[in-house]
């Protein structure tokens, strides 16, 4: 099982769309697919269709149950309107594991949760929320590729630069490395602001940024009204094309092992 978490400390940059559109390939393909929504704003949730403040059970209880259990996680779990795709919802008293940041283990919580469910599924895409604390620090630290959506903008610079920071303090804290790659989103050719930033991106981070881009495309906004993945609701379109393109580099950059 891989776990790939999409975290930016900068909101508005395609995190959710993100997680959907590549959970979404990677279920048509045939892969057991896991998405886990861990921001407390339930973006992630709602574009299937939950409603976070009436869910009973949520990615909360990841943190408020002390003895978890397989059983007891997919009890937790519910369907979407994609085969081979499941859903962990949030719910906005997530929000609440924030206080607990200084608890003893609460960093690796997550990590520990997916262990049980690694015979279940192939993949599990976790959203995680704009702010670096407990809950950003859970999902980096349970994922085997960290991906960073930027969007191509100028004020991304100096978003992506505090989030470099914020991946070495975390690699540092749990004496491990994060394999990370730089995806630059919202790419829109027309603007100088687009194509000037994203020629920065490419100068400052040559080795971590993802060669091509995500492009500007109203099919995304079109599938999430529909509650479909972008992959299901238009195939042919150029963002689910751009993301296509970003798993087989994922693939090459890993040695074939993250594609099935």
């Amino acid at each position: 099982m891989q776990v790939w978490t999409v975290a930016n400390q900068k909101g508005g940059v395609g995190k959710t769309t993100t997680t959907v559109t590549l959970g979404g390939i990677l279920a048509d393909r045939g892969n057991r697919v896991l998405l886990l929504d861990l921001d407390p704003q339930s973006s992630l949730s709602c574009y299937f269709g939950y409603d976070p403040d009436s869910l009973q059970r949520s990615s909360l209880n990841l943190f408020t149950e002390e003895r978890l259990s397989s059983r007891y996680l997919q009890s937790l779990i519910v369907s979407t309107s994609s085969p081979n795709l499941d859903l962990l919802p949030s719910s906005m008293s997530l929000a609440t594991v924030e206080r607990s940041v200084n608890s003893n283990g609460m960093g690796l919580k997550v990590s520990r949760a997916l262990t049980l469910l690694r015979p279940h599924y192939d993949f599990v895409l976790i959203d995680s929320p704009p702010v670096l604390g407990a809950l950003m620090i859970n999902a980096m630290a349970a994922c085997d590729q960290l991906l960073v959506p930027v969007q191509t903008e100028y004020l991304a610079m100096k978003g992506t630069e505090r989030m470099i920071r914020t991946i070495a303090m975390v690699e540092k804290s749990l004496g491990t490395t994060l394999h990370y790659t730089l995806v630059p989103t919202l790419y829109d050719r027309r603007t100088q602001a687009s194509v000037g930033t994203l020629r920065q991106l490419r100068q400052a981070y040559p080795t971590r940024i993802w060669p091509s881009m995500i492009p500007i495309d109203t099919r995304f906004r079109d599938a999430s009204k529909a509650g479909q993945t972008p992959s299901r609701y238009n195939a042919s379109s150029r963002g689910v094309r751009a993301y296509q393109s970003l798993l087989k580099s994922l693939a090459l950059q890993n040695d074939q092992r993250l594609m099935a």
